[in-house]
C-alpha cells in the first residue's frame, strides 16, 4: 500500500463542534485562532473545520441553549492570519448544502490569499434532517451522492475553464468568467464518506478520500477500491491522499485513555451517527481502531493503519471536554507520538 509515503498528521479545527463534540458554549474566534496557531507551532500539516447549517434535533435535545456553528470559510481565513505555513482543509464541506458558484469563489479567493494553502473536502454530510431543513424544496427528490458529484464536476468547471458552462439536475450556470483561479493546479477536492460510493467517487475525481472511525481491514478494502477506480479513469492511484479522520486521546495507561474518550461528548456524537455515516461500525470497539491509548499503542495502530494505505491521519479530533485540555493534548500527541513516526 502507501506505508513508505511521508505520514501527514492534522488537527481538527472546532467550527461546528458544540453541543456534538464538545460542550456549549465551547468555541469562538480567539479558540479557532490559538488552535490554529498552536497546530503550526508543533509542526502538524494542517487544520480542518467541519461544515454545519442548523441545529441536529438530538443535540437540541440536550442543551438548554443553541449551539455556536462558524462558517469553515471564515474561520480558516481567520486561521490563515495567524499561521504561515498549514494547510488549510475542510472536513467537510457538505456539498449538498452550498451553491457550486458561491463555494468556488470562497475557495478560489483563500487559495489565492494563502499563496496555495487550501484544500476543500466535499461529502453528503452525516445529518440528512439537516439537509432537509436547508433545503426541503429537494428532501424528497435529491439524491444527495449525485448532488456531490454534480458539484465537484460544476466546481472543476469553475476553477479551470476561462468561460464556464455547465448543466446539470441540480445546478447550472452559463458562460461564467471568474477569476482569479486557485493558484494550485489542479486545485485539491478530497472526498468525504465511508460509504462504497463516496471511495468509488474519490478514485474517480479527487486528490484525497476522507473517511472517518474505520478499522484497518474495511480502509484497506476501501483503497483497493479506490485504486481500481483511479486506475479505471486513467489516473495514477498513488496521488490520492488516504486520509480518515480519526479521535485521539493519549494516556499514561489504556485504561485512562479509554475512560477518558468514553466519559467525552465525543464519544457520545459518535454514537449520535450510528444511523448514518457509522452505520457498518461496531461502535462496542470504537476506541481500538482510533488513536486512544498510550503513545507507544498508538504508535502500534498507526502502523497497522499506515500498513492498510492510509497517508494522512486527518483532522484529529481530541476526547476533551475543554480548551485548554485540547491544546495539551495536542502538545503531548505532537512529542509523544508524532515525533516518532
Amino acid at each position: 500500500m502507501n506505508s513508505k509515503r511521508p505520514v501527514h498528521f492534522s488537527i481538527a479545527l472546532p467550527s461546528c463542534t458544540e453541543g456534538l463534540c464538545y460542550p456549549v458554549p465551547f468555541t469562538n474566534l480567539s479558540v479557532i485562532q490559538q488552535v490554529a496557531r498552536r497546530t503550526e507551532e508543533l509542526g502538524y500539516h494542517s487544520v480542518w473545520p467541519n461544515d454545519h447549517l442548523a441545529t441536529q434535533r438530538y443535540v437540541r435535545k440536550q442543551w438548554d441553549q443553541p449551539p455556536n456553528y462558524y462558517d469553515p470559510f471564515i474561520c480558516l481565513a481567520f486561521a490563515a492570519n495567524v499561521t504561515e505555513r498549514i494547510k488549510l482543509g475542510t472536513a467537510i464541506t457538505v456539498l449538498p448544502m452550498r451553491d457550486p458558484v458561491v463555494l468556488a469563489k470562497q475557495v478560489m479567493t483563500l487559495d489565492q490569499f494563502t499563496g496555495g494553502r487550501m484544500i476543500l473536502g466535499v461529502g453528503v454530510g452525516a445529518y440528512r434532517e439537516e439537509f432537509e431543513a436547508v433545503r426541503p424544496d429537494l428532501a424528497q427528490t435529491a439524491h444527495r451522492g449525485n448532488m456531490v458529484t454534480e458539484g465537484i464536476e460544476a466546481l472543476r468547471t469553475l476553477f479551470t475553464e476561462h468561460q464556464a458552462t455547465f448543466e446539470g439536475e441540480y445546478w447550472s450556470f452559463k458562460e461564467l468568467e471568474m477569476y482569479p483561479k486557485p493558484v494550485q493546479t489542479p486545485f485539491p477536492i478530497w472526498v468525504g464518506g465511508n460509504s462504497r460510493a463516496g471511495a468509488q467517487r474519490a478514485g474517480r475525481m479527487a486528490q484525497g478520500w476522507l473517511s472517518a472511525v474505520m478499522p484497518p481491514d474495511q480502509i484497506r478494502t476501501m483503497v483497493k477500491l479506490i485504486h481500481e477506480e483511479a486506475e479505471a479513469a486513467g489516473r495514477d492511484p498513488e496521488e490520492i491522499e488516504i486520509a480518515p479522520q480519526f479521535i485521539a486521546q493519549v494516556g499514561k495507561t489504556e485504561e485512562e485513555a479509554t475512560k477518558t474518550f468514553r466519559e467525552s461528548w465525543l464519544y457520545h456524537h459518535l454514537l449520535s451517527l450510528k444511523d448514518s455515516t457509522l452505520k457498518d461500525q461496531d461502535l462496542s470497539k470504537v476506541e481500538e481502531y482510533n488513536l486512544v491509548g498510550t503513545a507507544d499503542i498508538i504508535l502500534e495502530k498507526i502502523a497497522r493503519f499506515r500498513d492498510a494505505g492510509v497517508t494522512h491521519f486527518c483532522a484529529l479530533a481530541f476526547s476533551t471536554n475543554t480548551v485548554e485540555e485540547k491544546l495539551e493534548q495536542m502538545q503531548w500527541f505532537a512529542e509523544a507520538v508524532v515525533a516518532r513516526v
